[in-house]
């Protein structure tokens, strides 16, 4: 029924804000399936969805979690993000190890890293660019929650392009240009964003 699409909808919303404040390099949760929801209610505020969802990670598919989310659209004004509450049952796959090892990785590059087109035509990803593609699937989370509506449903298509951008502190940036596919339109929408990250502080999406 349609208000199961609404609600598919409103849980992908929710993992992709898990996403942006809990994924990184090393971990990159993803929406598994819908358990059970309902909505929307409706108030003076806009429509809210009551959610319980399962993750899993996008390397490891047999680290699960289960989660609750309440998802808000805003009536009337689309510019303003959807409200989002999220509660994890659980611990996420810890990713310290392979946070520190992508950090001091990169730190040691004698030029900055520049890569294209992950994952390549045929939907391959090098084994070194996994935490790179990890990094933009946590930074999309980001451009998902600030672009969703009910009628929406965005999903990283691609990486075309993501180039290292040199800093003197201790911070990695990368400036990224990935696709984002509406699954609800069909469009494939290019979106240039530039990620901060830093395994203590998590990501940053600065522009």
């Amino acid at each position: 029924p349609p208000s199961s699409f609404r609600l598919r909808r409103a849980a992908v919303l929710a993992a992709g804000l898990i996403r942006y404040r809990r994924g990184g390099p090393g971990r990159g949760p993803v929406l598994r399936d819908v358990r059970r929801g309902r909505g929307p209610d409706i108030d003076d505020a806009g429509h809210k969805y009551h959610l319980e969802f399962v993750l899993e990670d996008l390397n490891d598919k047999d680290s699960a979690v289960n989660c609750t989310a309440e998802v808000l659209y805003h009536l009337g004004n689309r510019n303003t993000p959807p409200d989002v509450q999220f509660t994890i049952e659980g611990e996420l796959k810890s990713s310290d190890e392979a946070d520190h090892r992508f950090y001091n990785q990169i730190k040691s590059l004698k030029e900055e890293l520049v890569a294209e087109n992950i994952p390549d035509s045929h939907g391959n990803v090098p084994p070194a660019l996994v935490p790179i593609r990890l990094l933009a699937w946590a930074a999309a989370g980001y451009v998902i929650w600030q672009n969703s509506t009910e009628d929406t449903e965005l999903h990283l298509a691609q990486i075309k392009r993501v180039k290292q951008v040199k800093r003197s502190d201790e911070y990695l940036e990368f400036d990224y240009v990935i696709l984002l596919h509406d699954v609800v339109s069909q469009d494939v929408i290019p979106w240039r964003i530039t990620v901060l990250w830093h395994p203590q502080h998590g990501v940053q999406v600065t522009r």
